[in-house]
C-alpha cells in the first residue's frame, strides 16, 4: 500500500503548469492531468503499476517527447534501482504470451518437458531457458521445426560432442541443404506462397511515391538469373565479394551467391580502398560485386572508385539509379546489364547445389577495433541460428514486415535477410539514407511491424524530430543493438509506438546471433537486457576468473558456454582457439568462450552491458566502465548529443585521470568546457562514486568510429594522451 501511495504522490504532484511547459497545449493540460490521475488512481501496486496504467491509457505517441520524460521520470522518481534493479516499462500480458511464437511453444510442449512445473509461458520462462541450455538437443529438434528448413539430407544428430577438439559441438551432422534455397520456396505452414510478398522497398527522394513490391516468384526468378551467369564466369566455391548498399539487387546478389554454391564475402559499402583492399586479400575473393555511387542524404558517393583503387579483381558495377552507369568502366569491368545478359537463352530451372550443413556461405569481418579485421566464416547453421533467435526473441512471424537499417558487409545484414525468409516475413528496404524523415516516413507506409535501430539513428530522428504528424501504429516490437542505449532515447522510441517493447540484442559475428537479448516473455527496462538467449548459457567472471552465482548482482568478463550452436569454429586468418578460448577457466568439465565483453547483473536479473574488456578504467583503484560513465554524463546538459569516457595515464606517471570528451547537439548555443566539468562532476558525483574525480574535459565535433559505427575509444585515448603530453612538455 506505500509503495502505491508512493507512485500516486509522484504522479500527483504533476500540475497543470508542468504540462503545459511540457509542450501539451493549454486547452488540452487539464483534461490530460486529470486523466493521469484517474489512471494512477485505480493502479494497484507500486510504480511499476502506475506506469503500465498511464503508458497504456494516457501518454500518445504524438504527444511532446517532454511529456513522455515528466511522467515517466515523476513516476519513476522515488525508484531505488540499487535496491530493485532497472524500472521496468513493458510488461508482458498472460493472454498475449501464449500467441507469441515462444509462448505457442512452451504451452505444446512445456507440460510434458517440466512436468508439474509447468505453469505458463510468463511464469514458467526462467525454466524453459535453463531447459534449453541443458538440452539443446531437444530445444533445438523443436525450433529447426518452426522455421523452413528443407534438408536433402536429415541430419544424423543434433548435437555431437564426442569430438574434444571441437570445442563448440558438432552440430547437425551428416545434413545437405541450400540455405539459400530454403528461403526461397513455398512454404505452407507460413502460408507463403509464390504470390507471397518477399521484399517491399522504396529509393529515397520517392517519398510521396507507392511502396514497391516485390513477390517471393520474382525474387526466386532473380536469383536464379544472377546465379546462372555467375556460372558463366566462376567456378564453385569461388569466393565473391559484395560491396554495396543493402538494396534489392544487393540481396538478390548475395542469395545468388549461396544458391549457386559460391561464397560470399560482406565488404560494408562505407569503407577506405585500403579495407576494401585488405578484406580482398584476406578472403582470395575473385571477384567483387559494387555500384558507381551511394545516393544518401541527396548526395552522390563515389563507391566504384574506392573499389578501383582497393582491388585488381573484376567489378560488376551496378547504377544506383537509372539504367545507366554514371561512371566508365576500367578494362576486365562488366556493367550490371552485361552481367545478367550472361544468363540469356539458359534454362529458368536451376540446379541447386546442396552441401553439408558446415560448408562455407559467407565470409564476414569483425569490425576491426583492435588492428586487422577478423575473417569469420559463416556455415549453413549460422543463418539457422540468428533465426531461430529472431524468431524467439523478436518473436517474427509469417504476417511481419520487418525493417533494419543496416549492410550486408555487416553481421546484421545477413542476420536480416535470413531472418525474413525463413521465417515467412517481408524484408522493408529504404534505398537511401536512413537518418532522415524519408526513413521514418518509409516505415509508416511500408506497415512496418519489426523495426530494428541503432542508437545513433535513434539519436538523430530524436534530435530532428523526424517521426512528428508520423503513425508508427504497426509496429509491435522494436529493437536495437551495436552499440549501448541511452534511457532517455529508448523512452522516445518506445513512445512513438504507444510504448511497444524495445528488444535489446547484443552478440558478435562469431556467434551468429545474440548472446543477450530482451524476451516478450519478460517485463522490459530501457536500456536492459531481460536475460541469455535461449539455449546461451553464461556466467559472469571476477578478476581472477571465478564465476559469480548465478543470482548475485555483479559486474564482470562474461564467460559463454562453449556449446553454441552455429557460432564459428574457425577463423580464416587467426587461430581460433587462441582467440576465444585460451586463458579462459573451465566450468562445468568446459573451456568458456571468450567474448571480451563487462556486463553488470542488476537485482531482478536484468544485465547492462558496460562495454568491453579493454574500455575499463581503474579510478583511484576504483574500476568502472567507460560506458557506464557515458550514461551518466549524456543526461548532465540539454545541449548534448553524447560523451565519451577515457583514462589516460600522466606523463610522468601515476593514477589514471578521467577525461571526457563531448559533442553538441546540431544548432544548440555554445557550451564552456569548465562548465560542463563541473555539471559532469556533479553527475557523477551524484549518480555513480563521490570519488571519481574529471581532469579534463574537450568538446569535439564528432568521434572517431569504426565503419560499423562502434565508438573508437583506444583512437580518443590515444590522441587525447598525446595532446596532454606535448601540453606538459611544453
Amino acid at each position: 500500500m506505500a509503495a502505491a501511495a508512493a507512485a500516486r504522490g509522484s504522479v500527483w504532484e504533476i500540475q497543470q503548469r508542468d504540462v503545459e511547459a511540457a509542450g501539451l497545449a493549454d486547452a488540452d493540460a487539464g483534461a490530460f492531468v486529470a486523466a493521469l490521475r484517474s489512471a494512477a488512481a485505480v493502479a494497484t501496486g507500486g510504480p511499476d503499476a502506475a506506469w503500465e496504467a498511464v503508458a497504456a491509457g494516457v501518454l500518445r505517441p504524438e504527444h511532446p517527447h517532454a511529456l513522455h520524460q515528466l511522467v515517466y521520470y515523476s513516476v519513476y522518481a522515488g525508484w531505488d534501482r540499487a535496491a530493485r534493479g532497472p524500472p521496468p516499462y513493458w510488461f508482458p500480458s498472460q493472454i498475449d504470451t501464449k500467441q507469441t511464437n515462444l509462448g505457442r511453444l512452451m504451452e505444446a510442449h512445456g507440460p510434458r518437458l517440466l512436468g508439474s512445473s509447468y505453469k505458463d509461458p510468463v511464469s514458467s520462462f526462467h525454466l524453459f531457458h535453463k531447459f534449453s541450455v541443458e538440452h539443446q538437443e531437444v530445444y533445438w529438434s523443436m525450433v529447426l521445426k518452426e522455421i523452413s528448413i528443407k534438408f536433402q539430407q536429415e541430419p544424423k544428430s543434433i548435437l555431437d560432442t564426442s569430438d574434444k577438439s571441437r570445442k563448440g559441438g558438432t552440430w547437425l551432422q551428416g545434413a545437405v541443404l541450400n540455405i539459400a534455397e530454403c528461403c526461397l520456396l513455398p512454404w505452407p505452414s507460413q502460408n507463403r506462397t509464390d504470390d507471397s510478398t518477399a521484399i517491399v522497398w522504396r529509393d529515397e527522394g520517392l517519398d510521396n511515391h507507392p511502396v514497391n513490391r516485390m513477390s517471393l516468384k520474382e525474387l526466386h526468378n532473380q536469383v536464379i538469373t544472377v546465379a546462372t551467369a555467375l556460372d558463366t564466369m566462376f567456378q564453385k566455391g569461388d569466393r565473391i565479394a559484395i560491396d554495396m548498399p543493402m538494396t534489392c539487387n544487393a540481396v538478390i546478389i548475395y542469395l545468388a551467391i549461396v544458391l549457386g554454391g559460391f561464397v560470399v564475402v560482406s565488404i560494408a559499402d562505407s569503407f577506405a580502398p585500403q579495407e576494401i583492399g585488405t578484406r580482398m586479400s584476406v578472403s582470395k575473393a575473385k571477384a567483387i560485386f559494387t555500384q558507381d555511387f551511394i545516393i544518401r542524404g541527396g548526395k552522390k558517393v563515389p563507391l566504384y572508385s574506392r573499389v578501383v583503387q582497393g582491388t585488381s579483381s573484376k567489378a560488376v558495377v551496378i547504377p544506383a539509379t537509372g539504367g545507366f552507369l554514371g561512371v566508365s568502366l576500367r578494362n576486365g569491368d562488366m556493367s550490371w546489364k552485361d552481367f545478367l545478359s550472361c544468363a540469356a537463352g539458359r534454362s529458368s530451372i536451376y540446379p541447386t547445389v546442396y552441401q553439408p550443413s558446415d560448408a562455407l556461405t559467407n565470409i564476414l569481418f569483425s569490425s576491426g577495433t583492435t588492428g586487422e579485421p577478423k575473417a569469420i566464416p559463416w556455415s549453413q547453421l549460422s543463418p539457422i541460428r540468428c533465426t531461430c533467435d529472431t524468431w524467439a526473441h523478436l518473436d517474427i512471424q509469417p504476417q511481419d514486415i520487418f525493417c533494419w537499417p543496416t549492410n550486408l558487409g555487416w553481421v546484421m545484414g545477413p542476420i536480416l535477410l535470413y531472418s525474413c525468409f525463413l521465417s515467412g516475413a517481408t524484408l522493408a528496404l529504404y534505398h537511401g539514407s536512413p537518418l532522415g524523415r524519408g526513413f521514418c516516413k518509409f516505415v509508416q507506409d511500408a506497415g512496418v511491424t519489426i523495426l530494428g535501430s541503432v542508437p545513433s539513428l535513434v539519436k538523430s530522428w530524436k534530435a530532428g524530430n523526424f517521426t512528428e504528424g508520423l503513425h508508427w501504429t504497426k509496429i509491435r516490437v522494436l529493437s536495437t543493438t551495436g552499440e549501448a542505449s541511452d534511457i532517455d532515447d529508448d523512452l522516445w522510441l518506445s513512445s512513438r509506438a504507444s510504448y511497444k517493447p524495445i528488444i535489446e540484442c547484443c552478440g558478435g559475428t562469431e556467434l551468429a546471433s545474440s548472446y543477450i537479448q530482451g524476451s516478450l516473455l519478460r517485463s522490459q527496462a530501457f536500456g536492459a537486457f531481460s536475460g541469455a538467449s535461449m539455449s546461451t548459457g553464461f556466467v559472469i567472471l571476477d578478476e581472477q576468473g571465478t564465476p559469480y552465482p548465478d543470482d548475485v548482482p555483479c559486474a564482470g568478463e562474461v564467460g559463454l558456454f562453449p556449446l553454441y550452436f552455429g557460432a564459428t569454429d574457425r577463423l580464416l586468418n587467426a587461430d581460433n582457439n587462441k582467440v576465444y578460448f585460451d586463458g579462459m577457466p573451465i566450468y562445468n568439465g568446459r573451456q568458456l568462450r571468450r567474448h571480451g565483453d563487462i556486463i553488470q547483473r542488476t537485482v531482478g536479473g536484468y544485465y547492462i552491458v558496460q562495454g568491453r574488456a579493454d574500455d575499463t578504467m581503474n579510478l583511484g583503484g576504483i574500476k568502472t566502465s567507460s560506458v557506464e560513465i557515458e550514461r551518466i554524463c549524456n543526461r548532465a546538459d540539454e545541449a548534448l548529443l553524447e560523451t565519451a569516457a577515457v583514462s589516460i595515464k600522466p606523463a610522468g606517471g601515476g593514477p589514471e585521470q578521467l577525461a571526457i570528451l563531448a559533442v553538441l547537439k546540431d544548432r544548440s548555443p555554445p557550451c564552456d568546457a569548465n562548465v560542463l566539468k563541473s555539471k559532469f562532476q556533479r553527475a557523477i558525483q551524484k549518480n555513480l562514486n563521490p570519488l571519481f574525480k574529471v581532469s579534463y574535459v574537450k568538446i569535439v565535433p564528432e568521434f572517431p568510429r569504426t565503419a560499423s559505427n562502434k565508438l573508437l575509444r583506444r583512437v580518443l585515448r590515444d590522441q587525447l594522451s598525446k595532446e596532454l603530453s606535448n601540453r606538459s612538455k611544453l
